[in-house]
């Protein structure tokens, strides 16, 4: 699961640096599929990840906005702000942590559970899932898309 982390920030950082070679106004264009542009895609991004690790860690979860954070250089330094919290919470996974249950509330109030390892794997694979939308609004624009190749990105343990 670590690894999947580390790549995912990767690839994400890989990203910042294809959208500095785009357009801001390309950046913030509304995209079909998705839940927006390629600009608000990563805050999206963000913004999940570091929510659910504050619900498993018991604080508060974020409440910002894309209209608070809606440039380049906005969402890197909201990345860079919730960085460490994440990847120290992520390096000190163990399995002890897996079934751990996560009680919360849907939005109309209702009690779900699920336990830790599922939220973390959910983490993992959201982000996976909007990269694979950056892909396609590249192609779109006649650009390269970032590589989502996993193999020979050093992947080791989290330094």
């Amino acid at each position: 699961m670590k690894t999947l982390f580390h790549y995912n920030w990767l690839v994400r950082e890989e990203w910042y640096q294809w959208c500095e070679e785009v357009s801001e106004e390309e950046l913030l264009k509304k995209r079909t599929g998705g839940i927006g542009g390629i600009l608000e895609t990563l805050f999206h991004i963000l913004d999940v990840e570091w929510s659910w690790i504050r619900v498993l860690q018991g604080k508060a979860d974020f409440k910002g906005t894309f209209a608070d954070y809606n440039s380049l250089e906005k969402i890197r330094e909201l990345d860079a702000r919730f960085k460490a919290e994440v990847e120290e919470f992520v390096a000190n996974w163990d399995s002890s942590m897996e079934d751990r249950v996560l009680v919360s509330a849907d939005k109309d109030g209702s009690e779900y559970r699920d336990r830790w390892g599922e939220v973390m794997r959910h983490i993992i694979a959201h982000e996976i899932h909007h990269i694979g939308q950056l892909s396609v609004w590249s192609r779109e624009l006649k650009r390269e898309p970032v590589s989502a190749d996993l193999m020979g990105r050093d992947l080791g343990p989290l330094r």
